[in-house]
């Protein structure tokens, strides 16, 4: 029986020294950063210390520096891909089941696909107001025809800027986005992000 106690304790210990680990540990253990910088002593400066290898970054360097500007000021920019798609699902609409996909690159260009015009991408740029530095695009379309596509573009500043185009039976082409689209993009009033 003392023996039956005795484990008890010892598991009763262990317990609560994990308990007592797993209460002040989290904070420490969650921090996964570089290294906070030391306390510099009074007339003396802190090394500089390098982030971790580890945390490195892991896009490969680009063969050509983008030399469109960014919009705001600075030399570069650089964002992460994105996608969006929309499809006409309307049986009667002459544009039935075409999809139009919208695209970002890590350089902030936007690109639109009609499925109509398959391997062809347009350059968002050619429209009018559209940001030079696009962080995210998305895409809407009305199922008439015509109807209306929706371009929506992120720009770096978190500004939300919309173009109406109007869709016909005719695919979009680098030659025709500009003018379906007319008058261009136009920022979103108060845009939350």
């Amino acid at each position: 029986m003392r023996k039956l106690t005795w484990a008890a304790r010892c598991i009763a210990a262990a317990s609560g020294v994990m308990l007592a680990a797993a209460v002040v540990a989290p904070s420490a253990v969650a921090y996964s950063g570089p290294d906070p910088k030391p306390a510099a002593k009074p007339g003396k400066q802190a090394p500089r210390k390098q982030a971790p290898a580890k945390q490195a970054q892991s896009k490969p360097a680009p063969s050509k520096p983008s030399t469109a500007p960014a919009g705001d000021g600075s030399k570069r920019c650089q964002t992460s891909r994105d996608v969006d798609s929309a499809v006409v699902d309307y049986s009667g609409s002459g544009l039935f089941e075409t999809i139009f996909h919208t695209a970002t690159d890590q350089r902030g260009h936007a690109f639109l696909n009609d499925s109509r015009n398959p391997g062809v991408w347009i350059d968002l740029g050619l429209v009018a107001g559209a940001p030079t530095c696009v962080y995210d695009a998305a895409v809407a379309v009305t199922e008439e025809n015509p109807g209306h596509l929706y371009l929506t573009l992120l720009d770096r500043k978190g500004t939300l800027h919309q173009a109406r185009c109007t869709t016909t039976s005719t695919p979009f082409t680098p030659a025709n986005l500009a003018t379906a689209c007319a008058p261009g993009f136009t920022a979103l009033s108060d845009t939350p992000v």
